[in-house]
């Protein structure tokens, strides 16, 4: 929660979360299947229940200050996101888990043009098309070996066959904005990560991304915005 309180505090138009599920049902934000990198134990998350996630320490690592940092649950979460930001909810679990979120967004009247569903899984991505209509939800792929022959064919059918509206890619791939702009259409999904510096913000720019994923976002706006003034 610090984090996002952060971004909000940089100016971010939005924020990208990572969720699973524990084994008493709760939707819980982490960014890993297990504890092993932020927690103070090793711990799978679809085998603890909230609880047992909750007597870790999860902030030390970082820095004294976030000591008693609690793992986050979407609900509090979406308590505290402001009125028109962007929320980019990653799913790393299986379809399990969008009837759960499904019951939080509807519970919580989350927006509808904000809160957009994001995954590596085709499977869920469908499934959160079938369930949640009303959002708009979109594949999250590397787009590994883009130019290698039928790869972008590959990754087109992956996007079709899933119902992605859009697609969220690494930012050094090696791909082509007329095929990004095919995947996105007028109105879909596109973003990209990790974008750190202005070099790579302008040519995800260049390529059309509406959206960029980085862990600096009020520095990363000033640098990118003065390059920009500064032309070629």
């Amino acid at each position: 929660m610090s984090a996002f309180r952060l971004a909000w505090e940089q100016g971010a138009d939005g924020i990208e979360a990572d969720f699973f599920l524990s084994a008493d049902g709760h939707v819980v934000c982490i960014h890993d299947e297990n504890t092993k990198k932020t927690g103070s134990a090793k711990m799978a998350v679809e085998k603890s229940t909230l609880a047992q996630l909750r007597e870790l320490e999860y902030g030390a690592w970082k820095n004294p200050k976030f000591k008693g940092e609690p793992i986050p649950l979407l609900t509090e979460i979406l308590d505290e996101l402001p009125e028109g930001k962007w929320f980019f909810i990653e799913i790393k679990d299986s379809p399990e888990i969008v009837e759960p979120i499904a019951k939080i967004l509807e519970a919580k009247q989350a927006d509808k043009n904000r809160v957009v569903l994001i995954s590596f899984n085709a499977e869920v991505v469908r499934a959160c098309r079938e369930t949640l209509p009303g959002y708009r939800a979109c594949l999250v792929s590397a787009l590994k070996n883009f130019t290698k022959e039928g790869q972008k064919e590959k990754y087109l059918d992956q996007v079709r066959s899933s119902g992605s509206q859009g697609i969220a890619y690494k930012e050094n791939a090696k791909v082509s904005a007329s095929w990004l702009s095919e995947v996105a259409g007028e109105d879909g999904i596109l973003t990209t990560w990790t974008v750190n510096t202005p070099q790579s913000a302008l040519r995800a720019i260049s390529r059309g991304a509406k959206f960029l994923i980085t862990d600096r976002p009020g520095a990363l706006r000033a640098e990118t915005e003065a390059a920009l003034k500064a032309g070629p």
